[in-house]
């Protein structure tokens, strides 16, 4: 009851916003992109297709905002701005002639009805898969929140090889493009790990649909680098080091072998560096032990903005999952990696994930600067 009286609430403010700003998204083409996994690469490639193709086009991701030509800092585990703020950029780009605007958005924010105003000429679905139970509480309710912006929206864009594509299709109100058909141009064109052949089909179906060329959006991809922390090589000399952002068990279960497969071929071991948000959803924590233990030679567990939750429970539900006994728990982080880097022999690869571009780690009630980059940095003395 009290979350409806709240959803209520962000109603009426987006409404407000909206009117006040004059409802700016009818000013403008607007693609949502939203999905458990993915959806901030998704984000990114479209903008960086468009602005290939000399279109004029602003974009709201996790990483950071582009609007009308500067950029802004959406603040510390921020996807989608707050509904005041939303029309706000949208009205900026469209005082500026932007033709697209590309914004990223959870599934709280769609659920809270905070983008109650803007309407989508394109909506996308990149997955959906376990994340964030400890606010929807079922996995249904969850596929519900995402589906609002597909009514949300003209066209909607989703994943047919998706557990969630049989409820999507029957239950949305739109004519619905699957973008497994374009996978095999991205296959064929790009070699890439299976997640990003997702995301990069869904990016060239969007731009598709906007009536740009094969040429013209193949051309781009090729361009194209894939945004802060996201699959990101930080060190390559005897052994490798990447960042990446994925924290749900899908996502592990995506990355960690194509890892394997790109770059221990010829034998190394895996070590993977990872937490689990607190004050989070909880029951994700087992499958995410369960997944890395899977791919992993090695695992370190460690903090991962644990706010006020114990760190040792944490930890304690995610070693519930791992079906060895190859890990070991180091409370710091910093300690963390520098225990991974320490480790790693010739042809071994350390895999730091949870955190990726995030400027910040939260522990108990304070947010403490922090950089993923910074801390490979110090451990290699670089």
């Amino acid at each position: 009851m009290f979350q409806k009286i709240k959803n209520i609430y962000h109603l009426i403010r987006a409404f407000l916003a909206n009117l006040y700003y004059g409802f700016p998204s009818r000013r403008i083409k607007m693609i949502g992109v939203t999905g458990t996994d993915g959806k901030t690469t998704t984000t990114h490639l479209i903008y960086h297709i468009l602005k290939h193709a000399d279109k004029k086009v602003s974009m709201i991701s996790t990483v950071y905002a582009l609007v009308a030509g500067h950029e802004y800092d959406t603040g510390f585990h921020v996807t989608t701005p707050d509904a005041i703020l939303i029309p706000k950029y949208i009205r900026m780009a469209a005082d500026q002639k932007d033709e697209y605007f590309i914004l990223e958005t959870t599934s709280h924010r769609l659920d809270q009805n905070q983008l109650f105003g803007t309407k989508f000429e394109i909506g996308v679905i990149t997955n959906i898969t376990h994340e964030h139970l400890d606010y929807h509480r079922t996995y249904e309710d969850y596929v519900r929140s995402k589906e609002k912006l597909l009514g949300m929206s003209k066209i909607g864009i989703i994943n047919k090889d998706n557990e969630s594509y049989k409820y999507l299709s029957q239950n949305s109100k739109l004519k619905s493009q699957n973008y497994i058909s374009n996978l095999k141009t991205v296959e064929k064109t790009f070699n890439l790990p299976k997640f990003n052949q997702y995301n990069y089909a869904a990016a060239y179906t969007v731009c598709r649909q906007l009536g740009l060329s094969d040429r013209e959006i193949l051309g781009a991809i090729k361009t194209f680098n894939l945004p802060k922390g996201r699959l990101e090589v930080v060190y390559d000399r005897d052994f490798k080091v990447i960042i990446d952002f994925a924290h749900t068990p899908n996502a592990f279960a995506s990355l960690l072998p194509e890892l394997r497969r790109l770059y221990l071929d010829k034998g190394g071991k895996l070590i993977h560096v990872f937490g689990s948000a607190g004050l989070r959803d909880k029951t994700k924590r087992p499958l995410m032990g369960e997944a890395s233990s899977k791919y992993s030679d090695y695992i370190i567990l460690t903090e991962e903005d644990y706010r006020t939750e114990r760190l040792e429970d944490i930890c304690g539900q995610i070693t519930s999952g791992i079906e060895n006994n190859r890990y070991k728990i180091v409370n710091r982080r910093e300690q963390a990696i520098n225990k991974a880097i320490e480790m790693a022999k010739k042809g071994d690869l350390v895999v730091i994930t949870g955190k990726g571009h995030e400027k910040s780690l939260c522990r108990g009630k304070i947010e403490y600067p922090w950089s993923e980059h910074e801390a490979v940095k110090k451990a290699l003395n670089l």
